[in-house]
């Protein structure tokens, strides 16, 4: 068998596997997710109405349409099979969730990646520099500009933004989902955080990377430096990076949420807003699970990318 096939078999054989621990972990979520509802205190039917004065035949009904009245093994089966064939629907609306999710998912990633991009484009060339330029003063403000960001909340960040460029100066609206001009400040806000530690895991990267012998070698055969950073160096330290930027992948799509609520921006994370605040447990439910389907898949498509960016990489 040539080194083709091979790499081929191992490289499917890893996406089995981990497609079959993806199972446990998805149960353990499901199970978490179902015990949502269960583990308010008091009756959940009356934390769902709330004082809306609904008699006692009104509240029994809602009980048994969630299916209250069945022992919690037969509630946790039934549950899995309504989101296995679209039966969980929004209490609210009546909508079914998994449509929900279909409708809103796109404009979620639209948001995450678009977050993701600028990060990547703003931290990558800081942490590049401030590597290069260690124990110098352009150091200094690389690093001190990215602790800022860390620690910069994203819903004052996003306030700030509206009342400067929609409300002050006009120039991008503040609120919406439709179009690119609606879309560059909360993707702004939510790249600020990821850019910062983009930059401090590049620069951290990079120093280790540049004192290894390689690069020495490189520098001794006459290579310039741009060649030296990008081709060799840069490679070397992004996989830690890209590693960091798979876990967090969670932070975009929580972060996702609070940008959606600000700007007011149909999302995933802000429909989960609304659902909490209605009480629209099922519809939180089925949100919470099938996003954190999605974040299983995306680490898995991190793990593939280690071989994209360094061809030594084998599975």
């Amino acid at each position: 068998m040539d080194e083709t096939k091979w790499c081929s078999s191992h490289m499917v054989r890893f996406i089995y596997t981990r497609l079959l621990l993806m199972i446990p972990v998805l149960f353990l979520v499901s199970i978490a997710v179902f015990m949502m509802i269960h583990l308010i205190p008091g009756d959940p039917v009356s934390v769902i109405m709330g004082e809306s004065g609904a008699s006692a035949e009104q509240q029994e009904a809602v009980r048994e349409q969630l299916g209250l009245n069945d022992p919690l093994p037969t509630q946790y089966v039934n549950f899995i099979r309504g989101m296995a064939t679209g039966d969980v629907a929004s209490l609210r609306t009546r909508q079914p969730v998994i449509d929900i999710f279909r409708n809103l998912f796109p404009r979620t990633m639209q948001l995450a990646f678009t977050a993701l991009g600028l990060a990547i484009l703003i931290g990558v060339p800081i942490g590049i520099y401030a590597a290069t330029h260690q124990h110098k003063p352009g150091d200094y403000v690389s690093m001190v500009i990215s602790f800022v960001g860390v620690s910069v909340p994203n819903f004052w960040l996003a306030m700030i933004l509206i009342y400067i460029f929609a409300i002050r100066l006009g120039w991008l609206p503040a609120t919406g989902g439709e179009g690119w001009k609606r879309l560059i400040m909360p993707a702004f806000v939510l790249a600020v955080q990821q850019a910062a530690l983009i930059a401090r895991l590049v620069r951290a990267n990079m120093i280790e990377v540049l004192g290894d012998d390689y690069i020495k070698t490189a520098r001794s055969k006459g290579l310039s430096e741009g060649p030296v950073i990008l081709r060799h160096a840069l490679r070397n330290a992004l996989i830690p990076t890209v590693t960091i930027l798979g876990l967090n992948f969670g932070y975009l799509l929580s972060g996702a949420a609070v940008v959606e609520t600000v700007f007011a921006r149909p999302g995933i994370g802000r429909i989960i807003v609304e659902g909490i605040l209605n009480k629209d447990f099922p519809l939180v439910q089925g949100m919470v699970l099938l996003t954190a389907t999605v974040y299983l898949l995306v680490n898995l498509l991190t793990d593939l990318s280690y071989a994209v960016i360094d061809p030594r990489i084998r599975y």
